[in-house]
């Protein structure tokens, strides 16, 4: 499944596995919400409670759609979080992965604090 994601400075796609979390997060599309920032990283409230997935990962490649259980939020890192060391992508706590963003994961830089986010499924 292919979503986009859009707020006001900007929008991108991303490539979605087909994974439980997945299936819960594409039967609430479309969704809006409001963006927050943790370092370079974007995440937002999506109302979906999943439970934590087999595999899931606490530190992830910049670019990575992952989902936070303890949030029910997506979370879009594309740098480094105030958890990191180094360069890496360290989220708050291990998350769902669900896919990768198409193209180049740094758009999400012009998202502020409190912007909103709209994201819904791609027309094939």
């Amino acid at each position: 499944m292919q979503i986009r994601i859009s707020w006001p400075s900007g929008h991108l796609t991303a490539t979605i596995e087909d994974t439980p979390t997945a299936q819960a997060l594409g039967k609430v599309l479309p969704l809006a919400s409001t963006a927050h920032t943790w370092g370079e990283e974007v995440y937002f409230d999506t109302g979906v409670s999943v439970p934590i997935e087999d595999g899931a990962q606490q530190v992830v490649a910049p670019g990575t759609v992952a989902f936070w259980t303890d949030g029910d939020a997506l979370a879009l890192p594309y740098g480094p979080t105030p958890i990191s060391r180094g360069d890496e992508c360290r989220l708050a706590s291990p998350c769902n992965l669900l896919g990768r963003i198409d193209g180049d994961p740094r758009l999400l830089a012009t998202v502020r604090s409190g912007d909103p986010v709209r994201v819904e499924l791609t027309a094939d």
